[in-house]
């Protein structure tokens, strides 16, 4: 008689191990874009004596993330 292989923690899940490292792979997205575009609007502040440049590299880093987000994992 054959037994089954044993259970694995992800069984359940959708695709286990797939499905976390895609997790990962969009916090990384956001966090890079946050950090490039918001270093740079950080750089141009401090470089033209501004104050209002931070925010708009953050908000170009969130959005370039999202874009890249949903080209890599929402399209088929």
């Amino acid at each position: 008689m054959v037994t089954p292989p044993p259970r694995t923690p992800y069984d359940d899940e959708h695709d286990g191990p797939l499905e976390e490292a895609r997790a990962w792979g969009v916090v990384s997205y956001l966090l890079a874009g946050l950090l490039t575009f918001g270093g740079l609007g950080l750089l141009a502040d401090h470089l033209l004596g501004t104050s209002w440049l931070v925010l708009v590299g953050l908000l170009t880093g969130v959005g370039l993330a999202f874009y890249l987000i949903w080209f890599r994992y929402g399209t088929p």
